[in-house]
Formats: structure tokens, C-alpha cells, sequence
């Protein structure tokens, strides 16, 4: 057990392990591993030698024995590495290590798809191609676990990625750029690009917090960038494209198929509709959640989202409570009635008890849009569907945001194009107060 160094300073539970040997020397480079845990977090480190694994399992004790702080990589705080001796790769695993367990899982799996772009980009000019499927081995092996130094994606990084000490403003620069673009070379979303390029400038950028780095190799944005509109990010929703609520219900009726899993797209879509609410806010529905009179409008209590891999959490702007119309009322209590839930079960879930994909999701409505002869649209657009009908029947600014889990500002700049006759009815209003 390690000790406290300071007062304030939780304890940390280090546990180190015996050296253990895998397979054979011809099949592995490092057969050699020595393996510790800190916090219940495992740990480990491979070698050539015997004697260089027990002299570093050695001085790891040695540090747990004298009371030093281990750092969230795994090693002792007064271990940290000079900028020339660690490589980008390995420090976008110390920093996600770092900030992994205050992450929601929504915000790790942002992050790591981030970097999954960034790192590959910090390699030296004359490094030969990355292998193959080295962004999906990123995708699985920068979050914090176990890594194979055996993988030729890990060799490769080892031999051609940059040290954070290499790191400058020109190269950066670039780096920049290309983090806007796609794997085939066209501009990324304006929004996916300033999220890609909000997070590899954290990473860095915590080297410089910690006196890894000593000053931001950074470069700062350039004059005017924000402003200029190539970059800024178009958040508003281009309402002519949507659905009435006349075609929304034809294109809801024409989900139903033959296939019985038609029927849950269609439950699902219903309330995405006439609830507005966000897909993965549908998904963890229970009983429990739902407030069905049998008559008038009912209730329900959006608490839960998916945040990741069937995980429940929190919805992305909090907890709300939405009003939902008779037509929506009645077809959750006919989907209610026809399934024996209890109020803890997911309501909409697959034969097998798995939650319904979003790819299977998506093909059923494209197929009902089809057959109604409407352009296609994505299963996220019945929520602005939803908002653009509540604007446009008159219903005030602050009541669709609070059924929409949104603020008034984001509202207005997202639906912009549903307000466009209010000046006429303002003019009227206004003109009626002043007589």
C-alpha cells in the first residue's frame, strides 16, 4: 500500500506482481513482463531480458516502498519524461488515462476517435506508409488497458512517431489543417473538425501544464479565423426540407410491415416525433418513464440516455419532462398493452433483448419516405420535425426549448427558418398594444 506523501493526497493502492514470461524468445521480441496494478488498474511493461525486467519491477517497488506518487500512467510521479524521451503516441495514452475516469462515455469515445486521427498525422517526413487498419487499432488500444508491443501498428508508431519535444508551430500548423479533412481529402464538417482539433490541442497542451513542455508549441489561431465563414459552424437546420405533420404521419404508418421488428421502428419513430426526443434518449424508454391517460395528453420523463454500447446515462442537456399528444398516447399504451414489461425494462428492444440498431432503424424509415415519395432523411431529423411544428403553430419560444432540452439562443439559431413568418404576427401584436 503507498503512503501519502502529503496530507491532502488520497491513498493509492499499488500492487506489484512477479515477472512473468510469455511464450517463447522467438516469438516475441519483449517476452519479458512486468505487471503491477495502481487503483485496481492494470499495468504492465515488456523486455528483452530477464534482468531488465526484474531490475525495473525492482525499482517500481522501490518507489511504492519510500511512499512516491504514481502518476495516472501507471508509474511514479518523478518518473516523468523529459519531451525528447516520449513519444506522441505513448503521451495521448498518458493524458486520456489522466482525464478517463471524470469522462461520460460519450466524451471518451469523442476523444479517442480524435486522437485516432491525430496521432497518425505526428510521424517524421520520411516515415513509409502506416500499415493497414492502423486508425482502428488506435480506436482500440489508446484507451487505458494492456498494449501488444507486438503489433506491427504499435512497432511502426515506436519507430516513426515524433517525440513531444520535436513538436513546433509550423508543423502544428499543419497538422491543423489537415485534421479538417477526411480520409479522401474533402473538408470535414465545420463542427467534427473543431471538435478533432479542440481535443489534440488539449493533449498537447497539458504536456505544457505539467512542465513536460516548456512552452504551447501550439500556433494561435490567426487573426479573423472565427469569423470568416468558411470555418464557422452552420448549426441551423434547413426546416424547408421537412416533413408536415400530415406527411410525418403517413411516413410513420408506412414503417409497419410484415416483419415483426417494423413494428418497434414504428413505436420508436412515433416518439422521436411527437416527443421530439433525441434517439438515444428513445431507446432507454421504461415503463416507469411514461404518464398515459387514457385520454388527453400524456407525459414522459426523458431521464435516461444511451451513452454508449447500450450504456445508460444522463441525457446529453439533463433530465426533462415532455408533454406528448393523444395520437403518441395511444400508441404507447397499444405498445404497453401488448408486451408484459415491468417497470424497469427497456420497452424497445429486439427479440433477442438487445437494443434495436440504428442502422436497422434508419433502413426501415428511409424505406417508409420511400414509399411515400419523400426525399430521404435521418432518423435525428423527425426530433427537428417535432421542433419545427411545435414553432410553427405558435407555440412560445421558452416552452419548445424546455421540451426539447434546449436553451432559447441554441433554439432560435437551430430553427431559424421556422420563425420566418413570426415578424408579420409580431408587427400585428405589437401594432394592436400601441392603438
Amino acid at each position: 500500500m503507498l503512503l501519502p506523501t502529503e496530507g491532502r493526497r488520497p491513498i493509492q493502492d499499488v500492487k506489484v506482481f512477479g515477472v512473468q514470461r510469455r511464450g517463447s524468445s522467438t516469438r516475441h521480441r519483449r517476452p519479458w513482463i512486468v505487471r503491477w496494478s495502481l487503483d485496481g488498474r492494470q499495468h504492465s511493461k515488456s523486455f528483452r531480458t530477464r534482468a531488465e525486467a526484474e531490475r525495473y519491477r525492482s525499482v517500481l517497488m522501490q518507489a511504492q516502498r519510500t511512499g512516491q506518487t504514481f502518476d495516472v500512467g501507471g508509474e511514479p510521479a518523478s518518473w516523468l519524461p523529459a519531451p525528447e524521451d516520449v513519444q506522441m503516441h505513448d503521451w495521448a495514452r498518458r493524458w486520456l488515462a489522466e482525464q478517463w475516469a471524470e469522462w461520460q462515455p460519450r466524451t471518451r469515445a469523442s476523444a479517442v476517435e480524435a486522437l485516432a486521427r491525430f496521432v497518425p498525422l505526428l510521424v517524421h517526413p520520411t516515415a513509409p506508409p502506416a500499415p493497414q487498419g492502423l486508425r482502428g487499432y488506435l480506436l482500440r488500444s489508446l484507451p487505458p488497458g494492456l498494449v501488444s508491443t507486438e503489433d506491427p501498428c504499435e512497432r511502426w508508431l515506436a519507430r516513426w512517431c515524433l517525440q513531444l519535444g520535436q513538436l513546433n508551430r509550423q508543423q502544428l500548423a499543419d497538422v491543423e489543417q489537415r485534421l479538417g479533412l477526411g480520409a479522401n481529402g474533402t473538408p470535414l464538417g465545420a463542427s467534427t473538425a473543431g471538435r478533432f482539433r479542440k481535443t489534440a490541442k488539449a493533449c498537447v497542451r497539458r504536456a505544457v501544464e505539467l512542465d513536460i513542455l516548456p512552452a504551447d508549441p501550439w500556433p494561435p489561431a490567426s487573426r479573423g479565423r472565427a469569423q470568416r465563414k468558411s470555418v464557422r459552424v452552420r448549426r441551423a437546420v434547413d426546416t424547408g426540407r421537412l416533413p408536415d405533420p400530415a406527411t410525418m404521419a403517413a411516413a410513420i404508418a408506412a414503417i409497419a410491415t410484415q416483419q415483426p421488428a417494423s413494428r418497434t421502428y414504428q413505436a420508436m419513430t412515433a416518439v422521436a416525433y411527437y416527443g421530439g426526443l433525441r434517439p438515444a434518449e428513445v431507446v432507454m424508454l421504461r415503463p416507469r418513464h411514461l404518464h398515459l391517460p387514457e385520454q388527453g395528453w400524456g407525459r414522459i420523463d426523458v431521464h435516461e440516455a444511451d451513452v454508449g454500447h447500450d450504456e445508460p446515462g444522463e441525457p446529453k442537456t439533463g433530465p426533462r419532462s415532455v408533454p406528448v399528444p393523444p395520437q403518441l398516447v395511444t400508441v404507447l399504451r397499444d405498445w404497453i398493452g401488448a408486451h408484459a414489461f415491468t417497470d424497469d425494462e427497456f420497452i424497445f428492444r429486439t427479440r433477442s433483448g438487445k437494443r434495436p440498431t440504428a442502422s436497422n432503424w434508419a433502413r426501415s424509415w428511409r424505406r417508409a419516405l420511400r414509399e411515400i415519395g419523400h426525399r430521404p432523411l435521418r432518423v435525428y431529423d423527425c426530433r427537428h420535425a417535432a421542433a419545427t411544428t411545435w414553432l410553427r403553430a405558435g407555440v412560445p419560444l421558452g416552452d419548445v426549448a424546455r421540451r426539447m432540452g434546449h436553451s432559447v439562443e441554441t433554439l432560435v439559431s437551430t430553427y431559424v427558418g421556422a420563425l420566418a413568418g413570426d415578424e408579420e404576427l409580431a408587427n400585428e401584436r405589437i401594432g394592436t398594444a400601441l392603438r
